[in-house]
């Protein structure tokens, strides 16, 4: 391809326009990624790919459409535009849809700072190949282990996207992955679990010993599970698990749940949503994280800000569209894929630390479940009702008594979230930054 992403964005909305549409936004996004995945000290898949993924948005009106393609031929970029200016003429006008008034717009689409593209030379499939095997090896060293399945992965790529108000910016990022599964056991007796780390940067990810190390304890640990008794217990969701909860909430604070009024939380504006003196603080402009962002889908400048600050509801997650239906202003959350129009969707976010560590809120805990893996889900959006199953270590006077298997944990999202305890030990280089969560009083189905 010879052109830039930024010239074919503006070709894609040249072509809108001669074909009618009134206005259009565009994205393309180019990108190369190699998996390599081994077992029993070989190969096992190869995997690589790349090419260009094109997104065009047109309006007619109050109506719009959707096209996509990967290919980028002049004569298919026709064809998209007049496909997609023919599809919003016979679509039901939506009164909230257009693209941002040129006044809203950032300044500067400089996403360097946020240090997302390492520079680097990007590893061979070869050297992937070793990072597997290595991280296999170790997995392997560790008694009791039978199986182990390890990957190694890189990926770069571009994104780009323009609109007919002027809007055109775009920014480069990598990211760079090992991980192992590990099995131990037999027949019904047979666990697994697994070990997965991800970077921008090569070089900041563990050595892919500690990550098969990882998979393989995990998985010892949880040979001999069985079921825990049914009835009343405390909660303590490990801190792999507990960014599940924040992502609940902020489900419910979507500016599409609550438009449509499909929302727990849908009457909670300025309400105590978590206990005092927690606050949900979303950064987009953290360097070195995958979900960094200097503006949304439709050219708005993103922002740090509490989504919950003391305990209290202060912000929903808005895109324009929602925004404007709820007679609010956008801030900034439009998030967008080739085939889809914009919708609300956050960044980084990072929940208040405890000053107490895992163990110890375990101690404090005395008997109960601490989760560690969740399988399925059955949530309520409009009332938070909560089941999920899940996996992990049934806990007596404050320690590991035995592991456990096959249960279910259930309780209302509005009771948990306000009763949560936070522990200190959450990862801060991830997108969600949460440590492990004790909740009081939820109910396990098991025995």
């Amino acid at each position: 391809m010879t052109q830039t992403l930024g010239e074919l964005t503006q070709a894609l909305l040249d072509q809108a326009m001669r074909a009618g549409a009134d206005a259009a936004d565009a994205i393309a996004v180019d990108g190369t990624s190699v998996s390599i995945d081994v077992r029993e000290g070989a190969l096992e898949h190869a995997e690589r790919s790349e090419g260009v993924d094109i997104g065009l948005r047109v309006l007619i009106g109050k109506r719009q459409a959707t096209v996509s393609a990967s290919d980028t031929r002049p004569e298919t970029l026709a064809t998209m535009a007049e496909r997609a200016v023919a599809m919003a003429r016979l679509a039901p006008e939506d009164p909230f849809a257009g693209l941002a008034d040129p006044a809203q717009l950032i300044a500067t689409t400089d996403s360097t700072t946020l240090d997302l593209f390492d520079p680097s030379e990007p590893p061979s499939p070869e050297a992937l190949k070793q990072d597997a095997l290595r991280a296999e090896a170790a997995a392997r060293r560790i008694a009791g282990i039978s199986k182990v399945e390890a990957s190694a992965a890189y990926g770069a790529r571009r994104v780009h996207l323009a609109a007919t108000n002027g809007f055109s910016g775009g920014y480069r990022r990598t990211d760079r992955m090992t991980s192992a599964v590990a099995i131990a056991g037999e027949g019904t007796g047979m666990e697994r679990d697994y070990c997965g780390e991800s970077r921008i940067y090569g070089a900041d990810l563990p050595d892919p010993e500690e990550i098969g190390r990882r998979a393989a304890e995990r998985t010892v640990a949880r040979l001999g599970a069985r079921k825990p008794k049914t009835g009343a217990s405390p909660i303590l969701y490990d801190e792999r698990v507990s960014s599940s909860l924040i992502g609940h909430l902020l489900a419910a604070i979507n500016g599409s749940a609550i438009a449509r009024g499909a929302s727990w939380l849908r009457d909670a504006m300025d309400e105590p949503v978590l206990p005092e003196g927690l606050s949900l603080v979303e950064d987009p402009h953290r360097p070195r994280t995958a979900a960094s962002r200097l503006f949304d889908a439709e050219g708005i400048a993103t922002r740090k800000a509490a989504l919950v600050q003391d305990g209290r509801l202060m912000e929903w997650v808005l895109d324009l569209g929602t925004a404007r239906k709820l007679g609010l202003e956008t801030n900034g959350h439009a998030a967008r894929g080739v085939s889809s129009a914009p919708s609300p969707s956050v960044t980084n976010v990072e929940l208040t630390q405890g000053n107490r560590t895992r163990d110890e809120l375990m101690r404090e805990m005395g008997t109960g479940l601490l989760v560690t893996s969740m399988i399925g889900a059955s949530i309520n959006p409009t009332t938070g009702d909560y089941s999920r199953g899940a996996n992990g270590f049934w806990v007596e006077n404050g320690e590991i008594a035995y592991p456990v298997n096959e249960c279910t944990i259930a309780g209302n999202l509005r009771e948990m979230l306000r009763t949560l305890v936070p522990a200190n030990d959450a990862r801060t280089y991830l997108s969600r930054v949460v440590p492990s969560l004790l909740i009081e009083g939820m109910t396990v189905a098991g025995e």
